[in-house]
């Protein structure tokens, strides 16, 4: 059995409260950083960066060195945004922890907020979660009455006011930038820095982002060390357990906690309860809908950030959706297309234009009107969205340019025979994966 850090205190049915968060070592590393101011906000920092905490939000960039760039004599009030957005296509393990467990969010955030001695901190929550913001609001009443959030915590005479804040909604607020725009009652466009956010961003203020897994690593991290920390992975390349959100063609979907650096296999097979019966695995999208679609060649690959990096892939968000046999990869293509088209703020051109473009090819080829030309026409689309004004129009590339690169058959079966070769449900079923 691997040891369930983030989740340890998930009951079924209901969330946990501030007394079993308390009783499982919670709110210790507040009281120390508080009321003695032991680890001081720059020891916060520093512990953090050796325990290489990576950001749990799909970039995987270290807590602790985004951290250090705030300034030390940057101005005040500063602010902490704990990114709770989440829409991510085939994401929800944020979701998970909010409902499990609040409290651990709740103290990540002022433990987060007192590493930068930020003074506000905002939980930016998109608008379909109104059960984990009523949560969160409740809770943090709990917590401020018993002096743990709130004005003059523990008695020690610092501050850190949490504020629930209800997202307007689409997918592109949960780009950090984009999420201060909207915060701020803007058109919800991402910013290009310099100046980065962490020296002039809410209110042209000081403010780190960082997402909601991020921050209930970080009670944990404080508590029993970076090196503790680092020990939970299986690789070195990645530090601590992953909260892995699986759904589709698995018989048990859900929301793991793992080492990091498990094998997808063993995510699938040990956790996911393998794949439904009469299915066999064909193909998975890693770490949610902005990551390529991942073959059979790779099922027993390490999900972690530095494995999945080297052999060209991204884990994201850590949210695998897995596809079987009988599943029209063009069709996946063209349903996540559909959503990244419709969800462009439309700031850009490369991202404006060009999505819509690759949907109507997808399209056509799904319906059996592609011509063989409109694959390379497709592939070049998708080079070019490297271009684009932020990080928005390359992740809604990616899944395409796995279908091109690793399902070229497929794609080819669809121009050549003028139809869906899945429309009859028989396809695939010869010459794909052993996995059951």
């Amino acid at each position: 059995m691997h040891p369930r850090v983030l989740l340890q205190n998930r009951k079924p049915g209901r969330i946990a409260t501030m007394d079993e968060y308390r009783q499982s070592g919670g709110y210790q590393a507040l009281e120390k950083a508080f009321v003695k101011n032991d680890p001081s906000p720059g020891d916060i920092r520093e512990i953090l960066l050796e325990a290489r905490l990576l950001g749990r939000g799909g970039a995987g960039f270290p807590i602790g060195k985004k951290m250090a760039t705030v300034p030390e004599d940057a101005p005040h009030p500063r602010y902490l945004v704990c990114n709770a957005d989440e829409m991510e296509p085939g994401t929800f393990k944020d979701r998970v922890l909010i409902h499990a467990d609040p409290h651990q969010l709740i103290e990540g955030i002022v433990l987060a907020a007192r590493a930068i001695e930020a003074e506000i901190a905002v939980i930016f929550i998109r608008r379909e979660y109104e059960n984990a913001a009523r949560i969160l609001e409740r809770e943090i009443q709990i917590a401020r009455d018993a002096g743990f959030a709130g004005k003059n915590i523990l008695g020690s005479g610092r501050d850190c006011e949490l504020v629930v804040h209800r997202s307007a909604g689409r997918y592109i607020c949960g780009e950090g930038t984009a999420l201060i725009n909207a915060l701020e009652g803007k058109r919800a466009n991402p910013r290009r820095p310099p100046p980065y956010p962490t020296t002039r961003g809410l209110w042209q203020l000081p403010t780190e982002v960082q997402n909601v897994e991020t921050l209930c690593c970080v009670p944990h991290v404080l508590n029993n060390g970076a090196q503790w920390f680092q020990s939970l992975a299986l690789t070195d390349s990645g530090a601590g357990t992953k909260v892995f959100s699986v759904s589709g063609k698995v018989n048990n979907p859900g929301c793991f906690e793992l080492p990091m650096g498990v094998r997808l296999s063993e995510l699938i097979e040990e956790h996911a309860g393998g794949m439904i019966p009469g299915s066999r695995f064909k193909a998975c999208m890693p770490g949610g809908a902005s990551t390529r679609l991942m073959p059979e060649s790779m099922y027993h690959v390490r999900l972690d950030y530095g494995d999945m990096k080297e052999k060209g892939y991204r884990l994201g968000t850590g949210a695998v959706m897995v596809f079987d046999h009988k599943t029209c990869l063009v069709q996946v293509a063209v349903n996540l297309m559909t959503f990244f088209a419709r969800e462009s703020c439309g700031w850009c051109t490369p991202c404006r234009e060009g999505l819509p473009y690759i949907l109507d090819l997808l399209n056509r080829i799904e319906a059996g009107q592609g011509r063989a030309e409109y694959i390379e026409i497709i592939r070049k689309m998708c080079g070019h969205m490297k271009y684009s004004f932020c990080a928005f129009a390359p992740g809604a590339a990616a899944p395409v340019q796995g279908l091109i690169e690793n399902f070229h058959e497929e794609v080819t079966a669809h121009i050549e025979n003028q139809r869906c070769p899945f429309q009859d449900g028989q396809a695939g079923g010869d010459n794909a994966g052993s996995h059951h």
